[in-house]
């Protein structure tokens, strides 16, 4: 937990200029793009914490997760001279008029919060970013009133997805600001400039509402997955195919088609956390979220019957080899949090299936979660090699340009189960496959 002492430490990269204004807490996922994608706009910003050795990293170009398109994002602009990391939080604190507080968890934000207020300017502004429950704001600015610091409190909710958070900063649906302050409301404003221009609308709330669309837009997101995950299965007992009502559903304007596409489920670093926040926050008001309890208990149990579809098609998988394309929960990621990946190695292995994976960035992380029985594989054809069936579990697009021709040749038996509906069936069941996807007949 940080104290204000451990706020005051040497620069890394330089002393930060007059020109800097700009301050972003936090050297993990979420603060190492914002304030690499903040400087992208042409704001100088220092991204600053008290991990010495992360700020090092980054400062050398050395990201410890893999995020599309981020690196060349952070070498532009630390060749700039916009993107400095530093641990010298108080001067930085002291003559930043905004701090963006962007930690992945919030387990000591509140007391995070407090120790900058006490150092910083008395008239700048605190924008909470970090994903935090619905009350929180409010307690941070009661403790720093109590503390006698003036800083103003802004709930600013980022809504990044991993694979394409480059993406979604650049292109946000919209921009929420939980505040009562208009001055702080035109100097974010000014931040985010190049977005206001364009067009991104800016809603401006109260703390809790702004604390509250994040977990909401969460569990809208899971409920409509699950909506899908479950028609697939409807679609597979009645003839019709998943993929073709997906379309037809996300073309109505009240629906759209993003994140209505049927699989096994979702995933993602803070979804089951925002879910769990939530279900707390009804919980406590004695508010039943019946839907949101059903959308949950469908993802649990895609998994499960997924791994029974794959043991019905080789009669029984104990035994038998079974390769695994893909372990990150989606493409352009390397974060396997609530992979359904993951869930299948897991379910499979339980089984008795001696199971072979791959992925392009996601092994490290996913040896962190899978026991040793899974034996992890350079590509797909390695994995792929004398297995008695293969499963898509990520839709990294690589994997539909593989060489079927070959796979069908150095596999065992040429089966292939399509999770994410990546691949073409026809073709493939044309080339002697024995194919089966989500929700097709």
């Amino acid at each position: 937990m940080p104290s204000p002492e451990s706020l005051a430490l040497p620069a890394l990269c330089g002393p930060t200029k007059d020109l800097m204004n700009i301050g972003v807490y936090g050297s993990g996922y979420l603060g190492t793009i914002m304030s690499a994608c903040l400087a992208d706009f042409g704001t100088p910003v220092t991204c600053f914490d008290t991990d010495s050795s992360r700020i090092m990293d980054l400062a050398q170009g050395v990201i410890p997760f893999h995020e599309k398109n981020l690196k060349e994002v952070i070498r532009r602009n630390i060749r700039a001279g916009r993107l400095i990391y530093s641990t010298e939080s108080e001067s930085l604190a002291q003559r930043a008029k905004i701090i963006f507080l962007a930690e992945d968890s919030s387990r000591y934000l509140e007391d995070v919060a407090l120790n900058i207020a006490k150092v910083s300017a008395q008239d700048g502004v605190l924008v909470i970013s970090t994903p935090a429950p619905v009350g929180t704001c409010r307690r941070i600015e009661e403790k720093i009133r109590a503390a006698g610091c003036k800083q103003t409190i802004v709930s600013h909710p980022v809504f990044l997805t991993d694979g394409c958070s480059v993406e979604d900063f650049n292109w946000p649906d919209r921009i929420i600001l939980g505040t009562d302050s208009s001055a702080a409301v035109m100097e974010i404003k000014g931040i985010y400039r190049p977005l206001v221009m364009r067009g991104v609308p800016v809603i401006v709330t109260n703390y809790e509402t702004a604390e509250l669309v994040r977990e909401s837009s969460t569990a809208f997101v899971a409920t409509k997955i699950s909506f899908i995950n479950e028609l697939s299965s409807l679609c597979e007992k009645v003839n019709a195919d998943a993929v073709d009502l997906a379309l037809a559903l996300g073309l109505d304007k009240k629906i759209a088609p993003r994140c209505l596409q049927p699989g096994v489920g979702f995933g993602g670093s803070f979804v089951e956390t925002e879910m769990d926040s939530l279900a707390q926050l009804a919980s406590g008001h004695n508010v039943s979220l019946k839907v949101l309890q059903a959308a949950r208990e469908v993802n649990r149990m895609l998994s499960e019957r997924m791994v029974d579809k794959i043991s019905r098609m080789m009669e029984n998988v104990a035994g038998k080899e079974v390769a695994i394309l893909g372990l990150s929960y989606k493409p352009n990621t390397n974060s396997v949090a609530g992979s359904s990946s993951i869930m299948l190695a897991r379910g499979l292995t339980k089984k008795g299936a001696k199971v072979r994976a791959y992925d392009p960035v996601a092994i490290p992380e996913a040896q962190m979660e899978l026991t040793s029985s899974v034996r992890y594989c350079d590509s797909a054809y390695a994995a792929a090699e004398g297995t008695d069936a293969m499963v898509v579990g990520t839709g990294w697009p690589e994997f539909r340009g593989l060489d079927f021709e070959k796979v069908k040749r150095i596999m065992r038996r040429p089966v292939i189960v399509d999770t994410k509906n990546l691949l073409d069936p026809e073709r493939l069941r044309s080339m002697g496959f024995q194919y089966v996807g989500v929700g097709r007949a």
